[in-house]
């Protein structure tokens, strides 16, 4: 893959053949970034999995770093008023749902309570694609609207390993400080890690790189994590 001028720049400023820790990693990652935009830091790390396992949960960051979420949720009954005392940005149910089915979607995440999916369900090529779908594994089909409202409204992520085992998660933005980016990292490795399958041996995480949207990415050293 060729790279730009600027990128090779970029990578001659440290050693990338080398692990850090993640401060220092975050710290080198904001260093070399060079785009004129506030460029979005990920984490990547790879993990130990068999072909039939997956790892995927959410998690509310340490530190924030994006704009608040417009929250749907498709309710109805006294859970609509529940919704809306806790700061949803749109509720309700048929209406909402041929809304989308018109072609409607601003919003960033829905939640339904569990008596609304039959209905829901019939959106499901609309909000799958889209990664908008209600799904109880990322508890977003709930009876409990309160405390997912909340958790979304705190800044809730979901992740989930790809095929490759590899876990992809925005942890900041270049401005943020580097400490503030670093515990975001450790956040994500020890809720990863406390996903290890029973069977799982040895070193579950197997890497961990950070990187900026254009910038190289840079090996953290897990041993001093």
């Amino acid at each position: 893959m060729k790279r730009g001028k600027k990128y090779a720049e970029a990578v001659k400023k440290f050693d990338f053949k080398q692990s850090y820790s993640a401060e220092k990693a975050v710290g080198m990652v904001k260093e070399t970034a060079f785009a004129k935009f506030d460029e979005t830091v990920d984490v990547s790390v790879n993990v130990a999995l068999k072909k039939s396992q997956t790892v995927r949960d959410t998690l509310v960051l340490p530190y924030q770093f994006k704009g608040e979420k417009k929250i749907l949720v498709f309710a109805k009954g006294d859970k609509v008023e529940e919704a809306k005392q806790a700061g949803a940005t749109y509720v309700g149910d048929d209406e909402l749902i041929e809304k989308i089915k018109g072609g409607w979607l601003d919003f960033d995440v829905a939640v339904a309570t569990p008596d609304m999916m039959k209905d829901v369900g019939r959106l499901g090529q609309i909000l799958g694609r889209r990664g908008l779908m209600p799904n109880p594994k990322t508890q977003t089909v709930t009876f409990d609207i309160k405390a997912a409202v909340g958790e979304l409204k705190k800044g809730r992520v979901e992740y989930r390993s790809d095929k490759t085992g590899s876990v992809h998660l925005a942890v900041g933005k270049v401005s943020m400080e580097a400490k503030d980016m670093a515990e975001n990292i450790t956040a994500v490795l020890q809720d990863i890690e406390r996903k290890r399958p029973a069977d799982a041996k040895g070193n579950f995480i197997k890497s961990v790189y950070v990187s900026s949207t254009m910038g190289p990415g840079v090996r953290i050293s897990r041993e001093q994590e």
